[in-house]
């Protein structure tokens, strides 16, 4: 945005210290002057000349007297002024100084503005704050940027290989290059898939309604319902209503990716799947639990960053991209609630996602 020069803040703070003490100055000069005509000091005779007092002679004196102090005043509060907005203004200096390395690509420079707290303090530690939030941002951007290009990289190389094979080999049996190419297209669509929901969660573009996550939590059961019996695993669903606000296709997502990992990262046979859904005092709660290896708390905090597969999975059919659990958690905080990822005892993991209540919920 182009703007008119203008006056610094220093400088107008300046004129306006200066300025105040003139009028106060003035004011007082004002007031003697004043109170001097009251005592009579000045006096005249019948004539209307004025007559030569003690009185007078004080007066006459008073008015270059009250001029200089005026001159010293202007002097004094342009001086002065200046001096004390130039130190009032320093941490602003060095809050434009921060700003313009920010503004220039370096996110690692704090302004660390030492004393105590006040106006300016404030808005530096608020700065700081902000620089670190978006200098962490921006590496979780870069590493996934570079995960997901080394991940779309990876397909497109095997599908190379693949045809490579084939045109070394014309005997090659073209139906079993057929399936191969099929599993690796489709683990690239679903790659994208994920990379397309998890930009638009970032992205906060959609439209909220009010949703009740019990019929969420049903809902993902129930489509997964013929993956757990595949598995071996037991499905269980159980809650009260729980309102809240936001978009029903990624709550989905959400649920269902949960559901999904539940299912994936669980004990050959016989493993458990909990899916529960409550209420608390500030919101409302989805739990997803499930049977299966001891995990350390560790690996666990690991599991929400984008590709992380956390241990070897036993079913390779379902290997996954990678981003299920990254997904739920931007999604967790696109709808403003917070994600809880709990290794259980026993072994496996308990996931829970706390959402604010519905409006008027």
């Amino acid at each position: 945005m182009n703007r008119q020069p203008g006056l610094s803040v220093r400088l107008k703070l300046t004129l306006s210290y200066a300025g105040f003490l003139m009028v106060a100055g003035a004011l007082l000069l004002v007031a003697v002057g004043v109170f001097l005509l009251r005592q009579g000091w000045l006096q005249t005779n019948e004539s209307g000349a004025v007559r030569v007092t003690p009185g007078t002679l004080f007066v006459r004196g008073f008015a270059p007297t009250a001029a200089a102090v005026l001159v010293f005043l202007l002097v004094f509060g342009l001086l002065g002024g200046w001096i004390l907005a130039g130190r009032m203004l320093a941490p602003l200096d060095r809050i434009t100084h921060a700003t313009r390395t920010a503004a220039a690509g370096s996110l690692s420079h704090r302004i660390r503005l030492p004393g105590r707290k006040d106006e300016f303090r404030e808005l530096a530690d608020a700065f700081d704050a902000m620089l670190a939030q978006l200098e962490a941002h921006v590496a979780e951007q870069q590493r996934f940027a570079a995960n997901a290009s080394h991940e779309l990289r990876t397909p497109l190389a095997i599908s190379k290989t693949l045809i490579d094979v084939a045109r070394a080999d014309p005997d090659h049996d073209p139906g079993e290059l057929v399936d191969r190419l099929h599993t690796v297209n489709t683990r690239a669509i679903d790659l994208t898939e994920a990379l397309l929901v998890l930009s638009r969660a970032n992205q906060r573009s959609f439209t909220r309604e009010q949703v009740d996550l019990s019929l969420v939590a049903e809902e993902a059961a129930e489509t997964l319902h013929p993956l757990a019996e595949k598995h071996g695993v037991a499905l269980e669903t159980s809650g009260d209503i729980a309102p809240t606000s936001g978009s029903p296709a990624l709550l989905l997502q959400l649920t269902t990716n949960l559901v999904h990992n539940a299912i994936v990262h669980n004990v050959p046979e016989q493993g458990t799947v909990r899916v529960h859904t409550g209420v608390r005092p500030n919101g409302v709660v989805l739990t997803v639990e499930n049977t299966g290896e001891r995990l350390t708390p560790e690996l666990v905090a690991t599991l929400t960053e984008p590709f992380q597969r956390g241990t070897e999975r036993i079913h390779t059919d379902q290997a996954g991209v990678g981003l299920g659990l990254a997904i739920v958690k931007t999604i967790t905080e696109a709808h403003d609630g917070t994600l809880t990822l709990t290794p259980r005892p026993a072994g496996g993991l308990r996931i829970t996602v706390e959402l604010p209540s519905a409006p008027g919920g």
